[in-house]
């Protein structure tokens, strides 16, 4: 994965023509390092939400050349859609990912608004972070009125656009360009033709409410002659409600701005119920785009709570409770490695993606890498799941009740060391290589030669590092470990038992791959710190191994004896 990252997720006025849609998505992809990750039509609305990420600059010029096209093959004049619109680039907002800033997003968008003003003369609007005035953050102010609207709007003072002219261009209209957090575009999915039902739980639910009305039903307004709104549940939620004649139904269409501060299950959630109250019923959902992997782990810990389950389960079980949960095959098959923008940007792991006898095979080989390091990791893997697997089986266990929230806590935590440890089996062997590399390079000059001594000490002291975290990190499974044996199900402890040796043997071992690293480090002092650290960690591990087994060993000496007196 290149780092810094940056998301772009262009709609364009075209969602029925396929073939426009594809020159369209051949002009992002004709852009160097950029990655198209999402191509999502929709013939109702008219509308085609494009998602892909790369390199800030990359992106820059895969979003100009995109809008290019767009602006090329589109002609707005006769465009008709359920979705508010004001150009054939409607909108294009870069979003940080990995690396990346709001701000420095905020300048990609300022850039591109420049080009597209005066390379094709689109007037363009700048929007959130990247707007130019207070008033135009809001996209809904921006967009209010429409296309129809534009030739009268673009020649008022106070909507004179940022870029380009100030006059009506029919064909394109004009586009918003702006710098946002990462949006959720979601559709909950009703069992009714009535607008009416989905408009009512759109205003109920998002941050701008509702116009309150008198006993007649008519709006009431304030001293400065604006409606007074009544305000909806939910903070960073937009919504309205729609007919799709395609699919003979209506939708709550929502885009949650902030989905840390309105998490898209309660939000879900909520439209259930208010269908409910409605005499209606939510059939599923749709997610239109790319959703982030914490919102989609968020639903799945939730979701299970509601079951009576523990959470402290692997991710893909996450995965699959909140897509069984949201309904999101309810229109559609819902493929979440397609859908979930860190699987789309994951780069394919070479070792822990193998069938397991294909990893065993390798590492049995006389291949330098996977070696002892991978395995020490490994072993850590291996640990943390049981301390999972006996958090698990304690969870709803009648008995042990007083323990459930403890031990979904140990579970969770467990399951994040796994995956950690399981990162460590590549990083380990990759930083191997990387002094095997940096050994390669010319020595036969004086200039090479301190370029080389420079590069192996660098590969050497992240040698050293890796297997320095593993040690760190089995340092507080084994707590978990020593935890799940003492207050588990004790019908798991030799299960118990397995993870604390496991994880002591991950620590051991990762200490011999530190020392095996330091004797070719110049850096005296660095030597010394590390060397220092891992012999203080691997005391406190072997200890905490130690009280746990005894413990272990007791509690099943204390059950033998318990069972040889019922006798």
């Amino acid at each position: 994965m290149q780092f810094p990252l940056v998301e772009c997720v262009p709609n364009f006025s075209e969602g029925r023509d396929q073939q426009k849609i594809r020159t369209i998505a051949d002009a992002v992809r004709s852009a160097e390092g950029v990655s198209l990750l999402d191509v999502d039509p929709g013939p109702d609305t008219n509308r085609t939400v494009m998602t892909f990420a790369g390199p800030p600059e990359a992106v820059l010029e895969a979003a100009f050349r995109a809008a290019a096209k767009a602006a090329e093959v589109i002609d707005m004049s006769v465009h008709r859609g359920k979705h508010p619109r004001i150009g054939a680039i409607d909108v294009c907002p870069f979003v940080p990912l990995a690396g990346s800033s709001l701000e420095e997003c905020a300048e990609l968008a300022r850039r591109l608004g420049k080009r597209l003003g005066e390379d094709l003369g689109i007037p363009v609007y700048l929007y959130e972070a990247a707007a130019s005035t207070p008033q135009r953050k809001n996209l809904a102010d921006i967009r209010q009125g429409e296309y129809e609207g534009l030739p009268e709007k673009i020649g008022r003072p106070e909507w004179r656009p940022d870029f380009g002219p100030a006059a009506f261009n029919a064909k394109t209209g004009a586009a918003v360009v702006g710098a946002r957090t990462f949006l959720i575009a979601y559709n909950v999915n009703l069992n009714t033709r009535s607008v009416s039902i989905a408009r009512e739980i759109a205003f109920t639910i998002r941050e701008s409410g509702r116009v309150r009305r008198d006993s007649r039903g008519n709006n009431i307004r304030g001293r400065d002659g604006e409606p007074v709104m009544i305000p909806g549940k939910f903070k960073s939620v937009k919504a309205v409600g729609w007919y799709m004649e395609s699919y003979g139904r209506t939708q709550v269409s929502i885009n949650l701005t902030d989905h840390k501060k309105a998490p898209l299950h309660l939000v879900f959630q909520e439209c259930c119920r208010l269908a409910d109250e409605l005499g209606a019923r939510v059939t599923g959902s749709e997610l239109v785009g790319l959703i982030p992997l914490d919102a989609v782990l968020a639903a799945g810990r939730f979701f299970l709570n509601r079951q009576g389950r523990t959470a402290g389960v692997p991710e893909s079980e996450l995965v699959h409770t909140a897509v069984l949960s949201f309904g999101l095959s309810d229109l559609c098959p819902f493929d979440h490695n397609k859908k979930i923008i860190e699987y789309r940007m994951k780069e394919k792991d070479r070792f822990t993606e193998m069938p397991l006898q294909a990893f065993m095979d390798v590492l049995s080989s006389d291949a330098p890498a996977p070696g002892g390091g991978s395995a020490s990791a490994l072993c850590g893997a291996l640990g943390s799941a049981l301390v999972s697997m006996v958090g698990a089986l304690t969870h709803g266990k009648k008995g042990y009740e007083a323990v459930f929230a403890e031990m979904e806590t140990a579970g969770i935590q467990a399951q994040e060391y796994k995956d950690a440890f399981l990162k460590d089996v590549s990083r380990d062997s990759e930083a191997f290589e990387r002094v095997m590399e940096a050994r390669r390079l010319p020595k036969k000059t004086d200039a090479e030669n301190p370029e080389r001594d420079a590069a192996l000490d660098r590969a050497q002291k992240e040698a050293a590092l890796v297997p320095l975290e593993v040690m760190r990190r089995a340092k507080q499974a084994s707590a978990l470990a020593q935890q799940v044996a003492e207050k588990g199900n004790r019908n798991s402890l030799s299960d118990a038992a397995v993870a604390a040796r496991a994880i002591y043997a991950a620590a051991e071992g990762a200490y011999f791959n530190v020392r095996i690293n330091l004797p070719a480090i110049n850096d005296r002092d660095f030597k010394q710190s590390v060397s220092a650290e891992s012999e203080t960690i691997l005391k406190e591990v072997r200890s905490v191994t130690e009280k746990t087994l005894a413990s272990v060993a007791d509690a099943i000496d204390q059950m033998e004896r318990n069972k040889g007196g019922k006798k």
